[in-house]
């Protein structure tokens, strides 16, 4: 089953063009690595498959079973609850605790019943192992804390697919260890993930294909 099916479709931002000819396919259960330099069109990419880009050249470019090409902005937010975003930066909400930034997704997305909202955070919290208090706030964890909080919030809503934009570009090298190894397990466990990477020591430590942004187009790269 595809996760996202992608056929000759060009992405632009406004007027510019900024990569050509797109031909991808993410099946259920994998994991596929993005790499380009800065400026390749690897945010661009990513950014389309989360609905962010209007898709206006393209044969096919579905995702979880929604046509970009076609979408509604009423849509949007249902593609959206079934893909987990973890950032470079973690997008934690700096004035709210764990408990709080968790919650607050649950209840974005219609879930009332607190009892459920307070299992679903425990689950997560677990799977990504977070020990500490969920009454400290982002500024009072490690970087590796944060991500693994971030991570945990990607998983709230049970998401098919994983989108991780450079999630280990801010931490120290045995963190990024740790953080490689969650990924794994997430992958083992069935969750489709792409990630957009400058990390080869990630790329070595995880098996997966590898597509390279470059020069306006997006293509797959033979391991060595």
């Amino acid at each position: 089953m595809s996760i996202v099916k992608i056929l000759n479709t060009d992405l632009h931002i406004g007027k510019k063009n900024i990569l050509n000819d797109i031909n991808f396919q993410l099946d259920d259960g994998e994991l596929i690595f993005l790499i380009g330099k800065t400026g390749s069109g690897k945010t661009t990419f990513i950014n389309s498959i989360f609905g962010n880009l209007e898709i206006v050249k393209s044969k096919k470019f579905k995702v979880l079973d929604f046509d970009l090409t076609s979408i509604s902005e009423k849509e949007i937010p249902f593609l959206r609850r079934k893909i987990g975003f973890v950032f470079q930066d973690f997008k934690l909400l700096k004035d709210r605790s764990i408990y709080s930034n968790l919650e607050f997704v649950l209840k974005a997305t219609g879930q009332k019943n607190n009892s459920e909202i307070n299992n679903r955070i425990n689950e997560v919290l677990d799977l990504v192992g977070i020990k500490t208090s969920l009454d400290k706030f982002p500024g009072e964890l490690s970087g590796g804390e944060q991500q693994r909080i971030a991570i945990s919030r990607s998983l709230l809503n049970n998401p098919k697919l994983i989108i991780a934009d450079e999630p280990t570009g801010n931490l120290d090298p045995d963190t990024s260890l740790e953080i490689i190894d969650l990924f794994q397990r997430l992958n083992k466990m069935g969750t489709s993930i792409i990630i957009a990477t400058h990390d080869y020591n990630l790329i070595h430590k995880l098996e997966g294909k590898i597509f390279k942004c470059e020069d306006g187009r997006v293509f797959e790269v033979k391991r060595k």
